[in-house]
């Protein structure tokens, strides 16, 4: 289960920086990496 909702996670990260990049805007970016900060976090615990 842990390793499904990390993998979610990581997806909808990807698809945010994408989205940032596409439309050229900032915010969706930064929110795009901070999914990945906290898949990591969540991938240590």
């Amino acid at each position: 289960m842990k390793n499904v909702l990390l993998i979610l996670l990581l997806l909808v990260a990807g698809y945010m920086i994408f989205l940032g990049i596409k439309a050229d805007m900032l915010p969706p970016t930064l929110t795009g990496v901070g999914f990945i900060l906290i898949a990591l976090l969540f991938y240590k615990k």
